[in-house]
């Protein structure tokens, strides 16, 4: 059995039933989509754990039931609020000759010299895009360099990510992924340095209408 591949069962015990499986260290399944009725499986968990860990949710992977294998993405994850551990999952299975619309991770490396000489903070906007492709194109997950933001002006976007040939990116390529935000100390120094547009300071307005009214007393007398 290749890394790529996890084995399952039928599963015929439903609804809160299905807590004694978790308890055996069993992940309640269903398996829907290309030419197939939903089905009902069971699978180890910590096989699945290695499995999402490696293949993510843009990696065709096979699901082995009773011999049979069947071509899929694992479309969801439910997981434990407390233990973490997976409660439940989805797979979708695919036709392999048809292009699917999935997500693929961002995942970003490197070193940039605004966060390690400038002492700013990196700030990742969305960590996936939206692709779509034959599923043997797909890949698991994306890397951007993060050396290119050098200043705080710099940005990385969808646009930057190196496509594979036969996939196409469909979320928006203006879209920011990564920048990197100056030191909080820095932003205020900047705020404090920014000249003081006229009449901004309402003491000065106060004192000047101050000493209109003066004038006009003496004048008047």
């Amino acid at each position: 059995m290749s890394d790529n591949t996890i084995a399952a069962k039928a599963r015929e015990i439903m609804g809160r039933k299905t807590n004694s499986l978790r308890l055996e260290g069993e992940v309640p399944a269903v398996m829907y989509g290309f030419e197939i009725e939903p089905t009902n499986l069971s699978l180890d968990r910590s096989d699945l754990e290695r499995l999402y860990a490696k293949a993510g949710v843009s990696t065709v992977v096979s699901v082995d039931v009773d011999g049979t294998a069947h071509n899929v993405l694992i479309q969801e994850l439910q997981r434990d609020p407390l233990t973490e551990y997976i409660t439940h999952a989805d797979f979708r299975r695919i036709n392999m000759n048809e292009k699917v619309q999935t997500s693929v991770s961002v995942r970003l490396e490197g070193v940039s010299l605004a966060v390690k000489d400038m002492s700013g903070t990196l700030v990742q906007a969305i960590d996936e895009v939206d692709v779509e492709a034959l599923p043997s194109a797909l890949v698991r997950e994306f890397v951007l360099d993060i050396a290119p933001l050098a200043t705080f002006e710099d940005a990385l976007h969808v646009s930057d990510i190196v496509v594979p040939e036969g996939m196409e990116i469909t979320t928006d390529p203006k879209q920011t992924i990564a920048i990197v935000q100056m030191p909080r100390q820095a932003e205020a120094i900047d705020e404090l340095d920014a000249p003081i547009e006229d009449g901004a300071d309402g003491n000065e307005a106060a004192g000047a209408e101050g000493d209109d009214k003066k004038e006009g007393e003496s004048n008047a007398k």
